[in-house]
């Protein structure tokens, strides 16, 4: 209630949430949600149906978080939210189905090669082939199967070992739906002479579990990855989503995670940055005549930071033209299972950047988290626009030069 009580109602962060810009209801924006959760927490105001549909419409951007002069904690009134409203109606179904397939290794193998065979066996493209993609209802969810793509190995040239070493987290979805990207960060962090290791007690950061209310389960997580990350090697993820939800175990996992959930958060970092701290002056990467659109998750612009560090990535390949990605501002409405649970608002949201791909037309389109890349390249397939999808890093691995 006391950090509630740090909103002033000013209205500020109305221009940047993007729900209330779609709906222009003050119980779609940020004051609005507050206000009905601190009535929630006061007694003053009843559960009903309305009410929940105003808070489950939130996507967690933090978006107002970032531009609120009072310093509100929007992401962490929210999760206490949702949290409370677990506990009145239980956890929500799609958190609790998913679960077991996030936090099991063996079940994300299993979902893996599921996938694999779906793509492998050709029934992807005759589904595709038929125009199912743009049936109703069903058409969504096939489009949200990634297509396969074979990424090209990086090149041979590598610097000589620096005696620097890392720890990669590889998250749950990302291993499941683009195991490539994290192949290509290890290579990435190799050539640039530092040792990667994968703690293997390793597992879901929690992010959806948190999201979703379930402050327990996502806590339990997060300790199990402090102890497995122990020591005082830097952390690099993939995606965004997971960078942001290790940088705050010490919020998440309170009051037990003390000094040591503090060290954590230091110690991960975006893996941007730190492959352009490392970047080799010569040989230059491959030449790549493209334009390259750039797209900013949530996290990544909230919370984690590195957007610079991309562009300079990406600015080293000669011939690329990068340029961001219209409407940064706003979400492209992945926002974890969001896209899942609220395909109306999400698709809304989706919307607004497939009419700037469409616009742009560029060659390749670039996110670093993987919820956006699912999101972004189901709408592309719907649309049938054919712009390939990537990982920053997957393209930087594709152009990376050999040995003279």
């Amino acid at each position: 209630m006391a950090k509630a009580d740090l909103c002033v109602k000013c209205g500020l962060c109305l221009p940047h949430c993007p729900t209330y810009q779609e709906t222009r209801n003050e119980a779609d924006s940020p004051r609005g949600r507050i206000a009905l959760m601190q009535g929630l927490a006061s007694g003053l105001v009843n559960w009903t149906p309305a009410l929940e549909a105003h808070l489950d419409g939130c996507l967690g951007c933090r978006s107002c978080e970032r531009v609120c002069p009072a310093k509100v904690p929007y992401g962490e009134l929210i999760d206490a939210g949702r949290a409370l409203q677990a506990q009145a109606h239980g956890s929500r179904r799609l958190t609790r189905w998913l679960g077991p397939w996030l936090v099991s290794r063996q079940r994300r193998r299993l979902a893996r090669l599921l996938l694999r065979a779906y793509q492998a066996s050709g029934l992807q493209s005759l589904l595709t082939a038929l125009g199912l993609l743009r049936a109703p209802r069903i058409g969504r969810w096939l489009s949200l199967a990634p297509t396969a793509q074979r990424l090209a190995a990086p090149g041979t040239f590598a610097l000589p070992a620096s005696g620097r070493s890392v720890q990669l987290f590889r998250g749950c979805v990302g291993e499941i739906a683009d195991a490539e990207t994290l192949e290509c960060l290890r290579a990435l962090l190799e050539r640039c002479g530092v040792r990667v290791e994968e703690p293997d007690s390793q597992t879901c950061c929690g992010a959806l579990h948190q999201h979703a209310g379930e402050a327990d389960r996502a806590c339990e997580l997060g300790r199990q990855n402090l102890a497995a990350f122990a020591g005082d090697a830097t952390i690099v993820y993939a995606a965004s989503g997971c960078g942001a939800t290790l940088k705050e175990y010490e919020r998440v996992c309170a009051p037990g995670a003390g000094a040591d959930g503090a060290t954590f958060a230091q110690r991960v970092q975006d893996p941007h940055r730190l492959l352009l701290e490392l970047w080799p002056e010569a040989p230059p990467l491959r030449p790549l005549h493209a334009r390259i659109a750039v797209h900013l998750p949530c996290t990544q612009r909230n919370v984690t930071g590195g957007g610079e560090a991309i562009t300079a990535l990406l600015r080293k390949i000669p011939g690329a033209t990068i340029e961001p990605l219209d409407l940064q501002h706003n979400c492209c409405g992945a926002a974890g299972t969001y896209f899942l649970s609220e395909p109306a608002m999400a698709d809304r949201l989706l919307e607004h950047k497939l009419d700037a791909l469409a616009a742009l037309r560029p060659d390749y389109l670039v996110s670093s988290n993987i919820g956006c890349t699912l999101h972004l390249a189901a709408g592309l397939r719907r649309r049938g626009l054919n712009v390939p999808v990537l990982h920053p890093l997957a393209l930087l691995a594709r152009q990376w030069p050999n040995d003279r």
